[in-house]
């Protein structure tokens, strides 16, 4: 059996529903396939949302699959695991249906990839974190720790004296020779300090972490770890669908228009699924604008078909 929509939108995050929202107030028939895996899920609330700040995620998402169902948006609880094309598109859901539909809205984000030191991946989003803008504050005055990865470590490190003063950034696997001469530059004006040397864990004390031990033993206190994670690009269906995607230094995306339609015609990427520095609301504004941008398509396209009969 084959479900027909005007739109499918895949991914239930903050763009996806804000599309679907957009979408449903101008009365297409549209359905959100949510697998249920919001990059954000780790954080206990998410920040810099007006009217939202300090909201949980998780009533974030609550609240906008309220609001699109009174539009008559249908939401499934489902993974789509395969896309193809000939003219509409067919989407597979793991649950065994096939849905289609004029335009695809792909929303599925990404995921990150944490470094693999032990106790990183159990403290992210409590005192481990990311994102200085979504976290800076609450921890704002700590001790700050900055775990080097292998882009723009000395960057993420000066960002985060915005909130501290005390930063030492941790070269964990990168060598000294790594730092440029104006990062260290920067480094020395910012008074951030720099430690060679591996990191092998982090301390945890009463359900808090506490600080960095190296390789060799020693240890350093620290109240906050920054880590730079891996972005991975759930791109899976744009790849599978043909859009052009580009190499960044964050993984690769699909190329997209000002709208967010990709090269595809009719398939549209929303928040972090087009890039990796899409905050919840600029992933929400990113989904209005495919909306609605979707609803003219379709408005015009159906105008164009009945003036040629």
């Amino acid at each position: 059996m084959t479900d027909r929509y005007e739109v499918v939108v895949v991914g239930g995050g903050a763009a996806g529903l804000s599309a679907a929202l957009v979408l449903g107030r101008a009365r297409r028939r549209t359905l959100v396939v949510d697998a249920g895996e919001p990059r954000n899920a780790p954080a206990a609330h998410m920040q810099g949302f007006l009217t939202r700040d300090g909201m949980p995620p998780a009533e974030f998402l609550a609240a906008g699959r309220e609001e699109i169902a009174r539009y008559g948006v249908e939401l499934v609880r489902d993974r789509a695991v395969g896309a193809s094309r000939d003219g509409d598109f067919t989407v597979a859901l793991a649950g065994g249906r096939r849905i289609r539909a004029r335009h695809l809205v792909v929303a599925t984000g990404l995921r990150d990839e944490l470094p693999d030191v032990p106790g990183v991946a159990e403290r992210f989003g409590r005192d481990v974190l990311h994102c200085p803008y979504c976290h800076g504050w609450e921890v704002r005055d700590q001790a700050f720790g900055v775990l080097a990865g292998p882009v723009m470590s000395a960057h993420q490190a000066l960002m985060v004296t915005q909130w501290s003063k005390d930063v030492t950034l941790f070269l964990h696997r990168v060598e000294e020779s790594g730092l440029s001469g104006e990062d260290r530059r920067r480094l020395a004006a910012a008074g951030v300090r720099v430690v060679p040397g591996e990191v092998a864990g982090l301390r945890i004390e009463d359900d808090r972490f506490t600080g960095v031990r190296l390789a060799d033993g020693s240890t350093y206190p620290r109240q906050a770890l920054f880590v730079a994670p891996r972005p991975v690009p759930r791109d899976d269906l744009f790849v599978e669908l043909g859009a052009e995607l580009a190499e960044t230094p964050f993984g690769t995306y699909p190329v997209i228009d000002e709208r967010g339609l990709t090269t595809v015609p009719g398939l549209w990427a929303a928040g972090n699924a087009s890039g990796f520095a899409e905050q919840v609301v600029n992933a929400a504004s990113r989904g209005y604008r495919a909306g609605a941008a979707i609803n003219g398509e379709l408005l015009f396209a159906d105008l164009d078909a009945a003036v040629r009969v």
